[in-house]
């Protein structure tokens, strides 16, 4: 089960591939990262919302309860999926190690 796979804060490098090539494919140490990311059981998971198809992404948050709509953030819109993409991989990122990433 991919949420149990643990996530190494100090792995940095797997941060810096996935910005450089967020859409893979992903060599397979990356992809198990980005699948525990993708998984995680986190309540207030952040997911992206197409406002615009392939023009305007915003970020979402799960309220983790079924029913209940997907709540938009409104300060954090995206002209570019990369770096909507790279944006929600930060968020996940931390949640899962609890550690920021800083390597803008």
């Amino acid at each position: 089960m991919p949420s149990h796979y643990p996530v190494d804060a100090s792995r940095t490098d797997l941060a810096r591939e996935f910005k450089a090539n967020p859409f893979g494919p992903h060599r397979p140490e990356l992809q198990r990262v980005v699948t525990r990311l993708r998984w995680c059981e986190v309540p207030g998971r952040h997911v992206l919302v197409t406002r615009v198809p392939h023009r305007e992404w915003v970020l979402g948050r799960l309220s983790g309860r079924r029913g209940v709509d997907v709540e938009l953030l409104e300060d954090q819109v995206f002209t570019s999926r990369a770096e909507a993409e790279w944006a929600v991989f930060k968020l996940r990122w931390q949640a899962v190690t609890g550690k920021t990433l800083d390597i803008d």
